[in-house]
């Protein structure tokens, strides 16, 4: 009959109520999938934030422990959404540029060179807004030659083929103030660049008559040319490295054990000539900066896994201050934990920063 309600209860109605139940109950099922715990959108759903982290060539420390701080904060971040990346880069003048054009969103620089960029000294025209997140592990260099090049002195090098760094990797920012201190200027070297590795082949085939070499100790560039050549470890005269100390905040007092490389029989007093530091610009949002150093912080020991520069991440060395200030974001969270030292002074003392 024309306009009569359906008995729902007909056989011939059973199969449409069937499936209008199982399209609800898939709808129900799909909703409950897209949350996670307080009805929040699933990991899989949220929008990815990608974050770059400058380093260096592959093969170099900065590569390494780059590549290392990245895999922790992606692994713990990973659920929120994030995913962290390396680039491979020219080095630390290269990443503090493209911080700033905002290319890339951490970094790892050399604190000396970090120093002057925000001064807009040296090689900058313009101070940078580079802002330091964690103080990481020192780099511990000096001058090697082979004996028979007849150098015994910092003012040996004088005119003479010292490989200083690969090209544009900014070494002269903490050479400089060396050779300064001693009576010379950086034209007064026949200055060549190439990576360490190259750097010990040139001193092998005399090529080069001296190069500055470093990193944590040992040191392998050293290792190798200590192994295979006679070489002369040219000391710093101990006046000048107490003034250098004194008037640099990114220089610091190292020691080389003796006996750390081949026929080197004395304790070498030499210098911490800038850490390696992760940074970024000032303006990273002060919570990616606090998630970033409070994710490394807490997961150090996964870092220090992947490389011995993590055991860096400690109390004392991650706020040590190195002339570049820090990201709010990051002193928010030393605080929070009770390690931001009350005084500039108390940053500069204490810290073990051995790899």
């Amino acid at each position: 009959m024309t306009g009569q309600i359906p008995d729902l209860r007909s056989e011939s109605h059973r199969p449409r109520l069937r499936l209008a139940a199982l399209c609800t109950l898939i709808a129900a099922a799909v909703l409950i999938a897209g949350c996670g715990p307080g009805g929040e959108p699933a990991p899989a759903d949220r929008q990815a934030r990608f974050l770059s982290l400058g380093t260096a060539p592959p093969g170099g420390a900065f590569f390494l422990v780059g590549s290392a701080l990245a895999d922790v904060l992606d692994r713990h971040h990973r659920a929120e959404g994030w995913r962290v990346n390396t680039e491979a880069t020219k080095g630390s003048q290269e990443n503090l540029r493209r911080l700033e054009r905002g290319e890339l969103d951490l970094a790892l620089s050399n604190s000396a060179i970090t120093y002057f960029a925000v001064r807009g000294g040296g090689a900058w025209e313009q101070p940078t807004s580079t802002r330091a997140l964690l103080t990481l592990a020192p780099n511990v260099a000096f001058f090697v030659a082979p004996r028979s090049a007849g150098i015994a002195s910092i003012a040996d090098l004088r005119g003479r083929r010292v490989v200083i760094g690969p090209a544009g990797a900014g070494f002269e920012a903490f050479v400089g103030p060396i050779l300064e201190a001693h009576g010379l200027a950086y034209d007064d070297l026949d200055v060549l660049h190439a990576p360490q590795a190259a750097a010990v082949d040139m001193l092998a085939d005399g090529s080069a008559a001296a190069a500055f070499l470093g990193g944590a100790v040992p040191t392998p560039s050293i290792e190798q040319a200590a192994s295979t050549q006679d070489l002369v470890f040219i000391p710093f005269d101990p006046a000048v490295r107490d003034s250098l100390i004194e008037r640099y905040p990114f220089f610091r007092p190292a020691v080389v054990p003796a006996g750390t490389y081949a026929g080197q029989d004395d304790e070498l007093a030499v210098l911490d000539v800038g850490s390696m530091h992760l940074v970024a610009a000032a303006a990273l949002d002060d919570d990616t900066a606090y998630q970033v150093v409070r994710t490394l912080y807490e997961n150090r020991a996964e870092v220090a896994e992947r490389h011995p520069a993590g055991r860096a991440i400690n109390p004392g060395n991650v706020v040590r201050d190195t002339g570049t200030e820090f990201h709010p974001g990051a002193v928010r969270y030393y605080r929070e934990i009770g390690i931001w030292p009350d005084s500039e002074d108390s940053r500069q003392v204490g810290a073990d920063a051995s790899p």
